[in-house]
């Protein structure tokens, strides 16, 4: 069963690990796919943080836009998956970047992430992405 809008926002706005989608423009090969960290507020914009320069980053440049699917098995099977443009891509902040730790990691370990990816990871970007086509269902429980 396909879920209502105010459904599939809210599924989405749950801290989630997504799959993220995006072309490669490689003949030959498939979407670059790879697991994320993202930040959604029902209503607004997806955003995602990455390595300034990346694969991911370069290839999100220049696609212009990318998905991101989230699921869960318990206690229902349950996914949903968005796709849209970019709508803006800007250096991260230290902010954003304790913002989306926080949304993912107990309390008591997002200054220890914090520091480590400020040391270790490299400048990142925030990339926000427009939410266009949603795709979603609830399959029930297992």
């Amino acid at each position: 069963m396909t879920l209502t809008r105010e459904e599939r926002q809210q599924f989405l706005a749950e801290p989630h690990i997504a799959a993220l989608a995006v072309e490669t423009g490689d003949e030959g090969r498939a979407p670059l796919t790879v697991p994320v960290w993202y930040q959604y507020t029902p209503g607004r914009d997806v955003w995602i943080m990455t390595g300034l320069g990346s694969r991911k980053e370069r290839l999100i440049a220049r696609a212009g836009r990318f998905s991101l699917l989230v699921d869960r098995v318990e206690p229902s099977v349950r996914y949903v998956s968005v796709e849209g443009p970019v709508v803006s891509a800007a250096p991260a902040t230290r902010q954003q970047l304790v913002e989306i730790t926080a949304r993912y990691l107990p309390a008591r370990k997002v200054a220890y992430y914090v520091e480590f990816a400020e040391k270790e990871l490299g400048e990142q970007v925030v990339i926000h992405m427009r939410p266009q086509r949603w795709n979603s269902a609830e399959l029930g429980p297992i």
